[in-house]
């Protein structure tokens, strides 16, 4: 078996402060929305908070794959780790 999310968190990981961080840029959308903040200023806000969910999505598979995947392939479990591979590159084109 290899590191979960439960695992990383345990550890002082940068990822959660990371999405503390993007929890408040949210909380900063609902006010903008609720308080009738200009368009532009709000799309800016939200494609920032995309751009920092996909640095976490980033962080997170690059960790997959250095260790679960690593993992598996020297526990012989290759056919696993390529299926995995290919998940991960699939699920990071859409």
């Amino acid at each position: 078996m290899g590191y979960t999310v439960l695992y990383m968190t345990k550890q002082n990981n940068p990822l959660i402060k990371r999405l503390k961080i993007i929890e408040g840029q949210v909380r900063g959308l609902q006010e903008m929305i609720t308080n009738d903040a200009y368009c532009i200023d709000v799309i800016t806000q939200t494609s920032a908070v995309k751009q920092a969910l996909s640095g976490v999505e980033d962080a997170l598979m690059e960790r997959h794959l250095s260790s679960c995947v690593v993992g598996q392939i020297t526990k012989g479990k290759g056919e696993k780790a390529k299926a995995e591979i290919l998940k991960v590159y699939r699920l990071k084109r859409k």
